[in-house]
């Protein structure tokens, strides 16, 4: 069971990674949008003028991120299930962000909200099957 969570962890994190450097990177070259056909009119709401500051948040933090969230599932680094769960609620956080300041959702918001909270659930899967528990005390 575990070796399924962690694959489909897997895969997800790369399906973020990969979508989010292209999107992101897109976005960077292309302020205006036009890399990936989006008109600025989307951002009418929103505090920006142009795609760039999302774009370089959208490279790095679910980018660069979610390949080193990904890194760190493979090598099973210490505590990797809870950043699983972290890049799970920025990926979501992302979407519901994104929602509000668009005024507007479609199907790429559906879908990567469901990978977010996908994420987190199996992040938290994999931290009850390895009897992991978070400390917070200082001993």
């Amino acid at each position: 069971m575990k070796k399924l969570i962690r694959w489909l962890a897997g895969v997800l994190l790369l399906i973020n990674g990969i979508g989010a450097l292209y999107g992101g990177g897109s976005l960077v070259l292309y302020p205006d949008g036009s890399g990936l056909k989006l008109p600025l009119s989307v951002l009418q709401f929103s505090p920006f003028s142009d795609f760039l500051i999302p774009g370089i948040i959208l490279f790095s933090v679910n980018g660069v991120l979610s390949l080193i969230v990904f890194v760190c599932l493979i090598v099973e680094a210490r505590h990797y299930a809870w950043f699983i769960i972290a890049q799970g609620s920025i990926l979501f956080g992302w979407i519901l962000t994104q929602v509000l300041m668009i005024q507007g959702i479609g199907t790429l918001h559906y879908i990567f909200g469901s990978i977010g909270l996908l994420l987190m659930l199996l992040g938290l899967l994999l931290v009850k099957i390895m009897g992991v528990t978070k400390s917070t005390s200082i001993q």
